[in-house]
């Protein structure tokens, strides 16, 4: 079960609104549908979970490139919405490079099935380069200020942290209203 919904800063406070994600097929995608929730390019937060698995945090600051948070990088990977949000240079790739071993260099002599326990340990490690942790990965600071420092947004569990970040920044009211 996802829960998303758009945090925009306004001269009266924060307003929500709850967002369907299904039409948002890129990050470019993210941050056009949040930039038309503030038509005056104040500061728009994207806030998105999956039920106690992870959340994410996408900022927006008219039309600066978005600033992206996820609490944990593994668990999201697994969700559609997940992969939205961890781009390669989140997750500190080269832009484009895939996670699989390049078939080019690979010698393909015919020996492959007697390949020595030394050669799979290789093989295994540099498959491994390309994993995405269980922690979190983005701009930890992308809350300060507004309030929540980056050991609060590291310490916020994923079943409770929209609701934190939302009291944090005077929105709960805002935010249960699109609950």
């Amino acid at each position: 079960m996802y829960f998303a919904a758009l945090l925009a800063r306004t001269e009266d406070g924060w307003e929500a609104s709850d967002t369907e994600l299904d039409d948002v097929e890129t990050l470019s995608d993210l941050a056009d549908l949040a930039r038309e929730a503030s038509p005056d390019e104040d500061t728009v937060l994207v806030l998105i979970e999956q039920e106690d698995a992870w959340f994410g945090v996408v900022r927006v600051d008219g039309e600066d490139d978005p600033r992206i948070y996820v609490s944990d990088a593994a668990a999201a990977r697994r969700s559609a919405y997940g992969e939205l949000l961890l781009t390669d240079e989140l997750l500190g790739r080269e832009p484009g490079a895939d996670d699989g071993p390049d078939l080019d260099s690979l010698d393909l002599d015919g020996t492959e099935d007697g390949e020595s326990e030394d050669e799979e340990e290789e093989t295994g490690a540099a498959a491994g380069a390309g994993a995405v942790p269980h922690s979190p990965v983005g701009d930890s600071a992308i809350l300060d200020d507004l309030g929540i420092s980056e050991k609060e947004l590291r310490a916020l569990d994923a079943d409770d942290a929209l609701n934190t970040i939302a009291e944090a920044l005077g929105a709960s009211e805002v935010l249960e209203t699109v609950r």
